[in-house]
């Protein structure tokens, strides 16, 4: 089977200061498990090329892909393609095609606030795909996308397909009965099934179910073996419904 991770590196100082709501993970996180794409690290850092840098250096190497988002515009803070570019080891270049595209898009308001936007760590590729406007910025196995929820989502949705793997196969448990209540039904499953990715997620005031529980694995008929067994041993007095 196909397995590939990833991990998110969202900077800026906005999010850290909760001037603004963070999105951008959950819908990665989101997309990547509908690929079959294993989300493994979400870190959320400062505006400051060193930090940026100590993250790539940590999770570039430790992952099949590396997204980040934030930190690619025209200010003073934008320092996302500096710090990739120092946690590689590469220089800062301008890449001509994007210099080009932006001078023509530009005319009369090129200015190096515009240009800056034309910075590449050495040897990045430009991904173009679908109807966008402007290419996404790629370098080894990384990807530079932008912080704003409506970009870094359209970005993202036009090459993800780039990053499919084989799919997760999920079944899910509806129960009346509180987790202390089916711990030990849970544990003897995973006893059962060690392979098995098993979530326990309780909900307070809703009157349909006290639990949901989720199962999860990449082969099909081990999942399905599994979820006959923890139905089993909850019985149809506990379990309100099953997806």
């Amino acid at each position: 089977m196909r397995d590939r991770t990833a991990a998110a590196v969202v900077i800026g100082n906005e999010i850290l200061s909760g001037k603004v709501t963070e999105t951008n993970a959950a819908f990665l996180a989101k997309e990547l498990r509908a690929l079959g794409v294993a989300l493994r690290r979400i870190v959320v850092i400062p505006d400051e090329v060193d930090a940026i840098a100590a993250a790539i250096r940590e999770l570039h190497p430790a992952h099949d892909v590396l997204f980040t988002s934030g930190g690619v515009g025209p200010t003073h803070d934008d320092v996302t393609i500096a710090g990739v570019a120092q946690g590689l080891g590469r220089r800062v270049i301008r890449h001509p095609a994007l210099e080009q595209m932006i001078r023509e898009l530009s005319g009369e308001r090129l200015n190096d606030a515009r240009l800056k936007m034309a910075e590449v760590p050495d040897g990045a590729e430009l991904v173009l795909d679908g109807n966008l406007r402007f290419p996404t910025i790629r370098v080894e196995n990384i990807y530079i996308l932008p912080g704003i929820p409506e970009l870094f989502r359209e970005k993202f949705l036009a090459m993800k397909d780039h990053f499919a793997a084989d799919p997760y196969y999920l079944r899910v448990i509806y129960t009346r009965a509180l987790e202390s209540a089916i711990a030990g039904y849970l544990n003897a499953t995973l006893a059962a099934f060690p392979e098995l990715l098993l979530g326990s997620y309780p909900t307070i005031g809703d009157p349909e179910y006290q639990v949901r529980l989720t199962l999860e694995s990449k082969d099909e008929q081990y999942v399905t073996r599994a979820f006959e067994h923890l139905l089993a041993q909850l019985g149809p007095e506990i379990v309100v419904r099953t997806e």
